[in-house]
């Protein structure tokens, strides 16, 4: 009888799977969304979540730990200047895993692993440069029939 199941071993020795954890974290962290297989989003997800429970708290020792987990100092910034702040009242549930279906070449379960909130963010910025553009247009636009 097993007692507690370890994680998911995604069929890789401990130095690679390390790797694609730390490099799935990351990519999370900069992106805030990302399409990989089920197993890979599941054993990816509490660590996401780790790492954002560490970025509420915001001290020089919760840096120390996420920069000598995630593999880049950009999304370490990033997660203590933006997603700690905006998760700063949420007590846990920060991610969503989502199913797409199978993948085309070897019929692979696809999910989309992304951060709860991020499609408003990415819409709000769509919004502020689709109106950013709206408003160069009718500078350039007023500029000529002022010459």
């Amino acid at each position: 009888m097993r007692h507690r199941f370890g994680n998911a071993k995604l069929k890789r020795d401990i130095g690679s799977r390390n790797s694609l954890l730390k490099n799935l974290t990351t990519s999370v962290v900069l992106e805030e969304r990302v399409i990989t297989t089920v197993p890979k989003a599941k054993a990816v997800q509490p660590l996401v979540e780790k790492m954002i429970t560490l970025a509420k708290a915001d001290t020089l020792h919760t840096r120390r730990q996420a920069a000598a987990y995630l593999t880049t100092p950009k999304s370490v910034q990033k997660l203590f200047e933006t997603l700690g702040s905006r998760f700063g009242q949420r007590n846990g549930g920060y991610t969503r895993i989502t199913r797409l279906g199978n993948r085309r070449g070897d019929g692979a379960e696809l999910a989309m692993l992304e951060l709860v909130g991020s499609e408003l963010v990415k819409r709000a910025e769509e919004r502020a440069k689709r109106k950013e553009e709206r408003l160069k247009a009718q500078q350039e636009g007023t500029e000529p029939e002022a010459e």
